[in-house]
């Protein structure tokens, strides 16, 4: 027969867990699920979550003057989405107990009630990143998490996710979406490099360095420079060119076509002198 005490205790486990789980999945926004609001430290305004604050602070219809992200690690104030009770940061609600969040960060003032992103906090990024901390390794050069499977092969880039997606221009370090580390070592969203797929674009848009294997491309134009004869004018034109790919400086025939690297054989190359240039949308149109 159970003792009061014993009958205590596990009315109590059963109210914590209860507590735990109110109003589960019921409450957040797009970005996260959560069961509290933040108050905004900078303009004292109620939002869902900070990327919320950082949408509406910025939109077209603010004045460029008033336009602000929230200084995230300022937070001092948030709003239980159950009871409204506002309060200082913490994890479970002091008015009526409720757990806002089931992973909770007391460094980031970060809730998120969906615990399948395996949240972990990362001290030397000093933010809360997401696949599991045992997946991730912090690489001190380009001051940023990699995947393990990168730890040995990734080319440092200083800082690297430190600026603006070079196609989207949205923040990378800190940003929502998936991140793709490119051979070269330069960052993108994993969505813009498909859609750049998308439009045959093949190369890095901050150095241009191809990020694929071109070689079958490469083949291709072999075939089709030496199916276009060029004009006898242009027979013994010289030009030089850049390999975007390797570096390398050639002097090479001018072609109309596409100017090939002759240390690496690639074709994704431009022409720094000596006469017209050829026409770089062919390797697009070799892979249509």
């Amino acid at each position: 027969m159970e003792s009061c005490f014993e009958t205590q205790m596990t009315s109590l486990g059963s109210e914590e867990v209860s507590l735990m789980e109110m109003g589960f999945g019921h409450f957040g926004c797009s970005h996260y699920r959560r069961r509290c609001k933040i108050r905004a430290p900078c303009c004292d305004e109620i939002f869902d979550c900070r990327h919320c604050h950082n949408e509406s602070k910025n939109s077209l219809e603010v004045d460029p003057l008033n336009r602000h992200d929230i200084p995230r690690h300022d937070l001092k104030r948030v709003i239980c989405s159950l009871c409204n009770t506002e309060q200082d940061v913490q994890q479970k609600c002091i008015h009526c107990g409720v757990c806002m969040g089931k992973y909770y960060c007391s460094k980031c003032k970060f809730f998120d009630d969906d615990v399948s992103k395996n949240q972990y906090h990362c001290d030397k990024c000093g933010i809360c990143r997401t696949g599991g901390e045992e997946n991730f390794f912090h690489c001190n050069k380009c001051g940023c998490c990699y995947s393990r499977l990168l730890k040995d092969s990734h080319i440092c880039v200083e800082r690297a996710m430190h600026h603006n997606c070079p196609v989207c221009f949205e923040y990378l370090f800190d940003t929502t979406k998936d991140i793709t580390v490119l051979p070269c070592g330069h960052t993108i969203h994993l969505e813009c490099v498909k859609e750049m797929a998308q439009h045959f674009q093949y190369s890095c848009p901050v150095c241009s360095k191809s990020y694929c294997d071109m070689s079958c491309v490469w083949q291709k134009l072999d075939q089709e420079v030496a199916s276009t004869p060029m004009p006898q004018v242009y027979k013994n034109k010289m030009v030089w060119i850049l390999c975007n790919d390797c570096g390398e400086t050639s002097e090479v025939n001018f072609h109309i076509v596409a100017h090939k690297c002759l240390k690496c054989n690639s074709y994704n190359t431009r022409q720094t002198r000596g006469g017209p240039a050829s026409c770089s949308s062919r390797i697009g149109e070799m892979v249509r």
